[in-house]
């Protein structure tokens, strides 16, 4: 249900144009210690179209986690912390490096919940990418606004994540990825580099790893099992990755679809995923 104090943004709309340079994507490679070796004319990974359309406001313009202020295009919430809270997306054909594509944003939803931690305000937005005038991808992002962290109050429980994966890859963070992956997508959010701020203001045990950075290598571990590019991805953040300890991503394949999830050292869901082939 739309939050009556933002009905008004709900079916707003704005559009940007890019040009997919192969330099970004290589640099993304380099972040995840691999060749560089993409070139115009290849196909751009999957999410890794977030490493383009972005957006710079003037530091003037920050808020104090070094997000845009809001307002503009994403209505005012007056909820002080947002994270990305899950995705959907449907692959229609591949983005070619090398050339022009066009993003088409649209806010589909704002509605207002009470949880268990407080106040939360979920927003979604649809994107649209074109690339030679065909619909390539299609994404539903969903951001959720929350309430500072009352100080002593209990952590919510955790749930465990699935056992016996089929497959399994362990990933070990650094400062250095987190710094590199927030310069490549232009991400001010201080929770990914400062950790007094993530730790004094917003409740964290530590640094955060990106949840977007999360999902990209879930469907890249879901690529490299199959050998293939999805037809659609989907996934829901259930956790935070705080505190820069090693965790693992696995799967599970049943036919043409693999249940995914990250999975923190202490054995909890950070993640959950799936990617249809």
């Amino acid at each position: 249900m739309t939050d009556k104090r933002y009905e008004n943004w709900v079916g707003a709309q704005q559009s940007s144009r890019d040009w997919l340079a192969p330099q970004p994507a290589r640099f993304m490679q380099a972040t995840l210690d691999r060749d560089q070796d993409l070139r115009e004319g290849d196909k751009l990974p999957p999410l890794w179209h977030w490493l383009y359309f972005l957006e710079a406001k003037p530091a003037s313009e920050l808020g104090r986690d070094a997000h845009p202020k809001k307002g503009g295009f994403l209505p005012p919430i007056d909820l002080p912390r947002r994270m990305w809270a899950g995705g959907r997306f449907e692959f229609n054909a591949p983005l070619r490096l090398g050339d022009w594509a066009e993003k088409r944003s649209t806010i589909v939803s704002v509605s207002e919940k009470l949880g268990r931690s407080g106040t939360l305000c979920f927003v979604t937005v649809q994107h649209e990418i074109f690339q030679q005038d065909r619909l390539c991808l299609i994404e539903e992002h969903d951001i959720v606004y929350r309430e500072d962290p009352v100080p002593g109050s209990p952590k919510l429980a955790q749930q465990k994540a699935p056992e016996n994966p089929d497959f399994t890859r362990s990933v070990t963070p650094t400062e250095v990825m987190l710094f590199r992956y927030s310069a490549l997508t232009f991400n001010g959010h201080r929770i990914h580099y400062d950790v007094d701020y993530a730790q004094d203001v917003e409740g964290y045990d530590g640094l955060v790893f990106h949840g977007p950075l999360t999902a990209t290598l879930l469907v890249d571990l879901a690529c490299a099992e199959t050998g293939r590019h999805p037809k659609s991805f989907s996934f829901r953040g259930v956790s935070p990755l705080a505190g820069m300890h090693p965790f693992d991503i696995q799967g599970i394949k049943s036919g043409s679809t693999l249940d995914l999830w990250a999975k923190t050292a202490g054995g909890n869901l950070a993640m959950s995923a799936q990617a249809v082939f």
